[in-house]
């Protein structure tokens, strides 16, 4: 098989021809990645929410934009086959149907998550043991494409069975997407973007907004707000498993890239105050924005949340604040987590009149404490099921 061959096989296959795609989504952020995707442009009627995420029809070169620019799903996820096995011989014979040195380097790390619910065929890992058999002996009869990279790349195969009905897809991101390549350092459980940027989004938080994230730990607001007020796209700075694939076009990406570059926006001054007490939250604030010259954007200083006076920060104009207060063992074990909140909750109304809000509820009964009036929004966080409370300060 020639080299030009084979491009013209992927042209064919893989890169000129529409293709399913799903958008997953964390529990909650369903219709904030419904908005993003028509907010860019994306046909509302090629759009279908269902379980767990987002389905969408187009060419990869879609695909690829999705990752680049969306800040709220876990990954995008590519439609290879669907079909029915109800055992391992038409399993196997299904997977060996696929012409997999389409879609996979030869020299690629090869991973699988399997589920299944209801089907005849229900050991997961016997599943991905034939599977993987399958593919790696396509990959290695010659002919495949071999990555330029020095490293393996990782490949994730998922593979759904339910009813005897198997769904097989290709991971198109790599590492999940709320990792933006910005925040080298963390501090102590982190917010992770995609749920900053959701709570954000539902405080309608945009360019002309002062955001002051008084609670800041290692900057995960204040972060996310300084890349939505300066354009810049959340995978700007991180790489996909999509770049690996053999009908990627480093050109067209580079092209893609050079688009979004051309909209990011300089901002003169200092419009995003971030703050702590803890000197290590600090200390990886400092060094996050440093990294990427959001020091332009972001002031970050030692505070006390209790001790801010926000008609100082911004005279005559109200903005946004967004609280993740320590809870659990962050909190302390001789805290009263009551006591805290319904200071928060004085402070707020006190100094933050008229300010749009959010902060995180690790229980529907945290909003009680508050006394304010918020709206809840189900969130799942670092294993727990949380909530976000948004609304105006009254």
């Amino acid at each position: 098989m020639t080299t030009s061959s084979f491009e013209k096989r992927v042209k064919r296959r893989i890169t000129g021809r529409d293709h399913g795609f799903f958008a997953v989504c964390s529990p909650g952020l369903k219709k904030v990645c419904l908005n993003e995707m028509l907010a860019l442009g994306f046909p509302e009627d090629s759009l279908k929410a269902i379980q767990g995420g987002i389905e969408f029809k187009d060419k990869p070169n879609t695909c690829m934009a999705f990752n680049l620019n969306l800040r709220s799903p876990s990954r995008i996820l590519m439609r290879i086959s669907q079909f029915k096995a109800d055992s391992f011989d038409k399993l196997e014979k299904k997977m060996n149907a696929i012409d997999w040195i389409l879609y996979l380097p030869q020299n690629c790390s090869l991973k699988f998550s399997v589920t299944t619910k209801k089907s005849r065929l229900y050991h997961s890992d016997a599943i991905a043991q034939r599977c993987e058999k399958i593919i790696l002996n396509q990959l290695s009869s010659g002919g495949a494409f071999i990555s330029p990279g020095k490293n393996k790349s990782n490949q994730t195969i998922y593979i759904r069975a339910e009813q005897n009905n198997f769904t097989i897809s290709q991971d198109t991101t790599g590492a999940l997407l709320f990792k933006r390549g910005v925040k080298k350092k963390v501090s102590q459980a982190p917010l992770r973007e995609n749920l900053a940027f959701a709570m954000l989004f539902w405080a309608n938080f945009s360019k002309k907004d002062i955001l002051i994230d008084p609670m800041c730990g290692s900057g995960t607001f204040s972060l996310e707000a300084a890349m939505m007020k300066t354009n810049l796209p959340p995978g700007f700075f991180r790489s996909f498993a999509f770049e690996n694939w053999p009908g990627f076009s480093q050109k067209t990406y580079a092209y893609l890239k050079k688009q979004t570059r051309e909209k990011i926006l300089v901002f003169s001054k200092k419009e995003i105050f971030a703050s702590d007490i803890d000197d290590m939250a600090l200390t990886a604030l400092e060094q996050n924005i440093s990294n990427h010259d959001f020091t332009r954007i972001i002031d970050a200083a030692k505070k006390d949340f209790f001790s801010i006076n926000p008609s100082e920060i911004s005279p005559g104009k109200k903005g946004v604040v967004m609280l993740n207060p320590p809870y659990g063992k962050r909190l302390g074990g001789n805290s009263d987590p009551r006591s805290f909140y319904r200071e928060i909750g004085k402070k707020l109304t006190t100094d933050f009149k008229g300010w749009r809000a959010g902060i995180i509820l690790p229980s529907r009964e945290y909003k009680s404490y508050l006394g304010l009036k918020l709206e809840l929004k189900p969130i799942f966080h670092g294993g727990l099921d949380i909530f976000a409370g948004i609304g105006i300060i009254s």
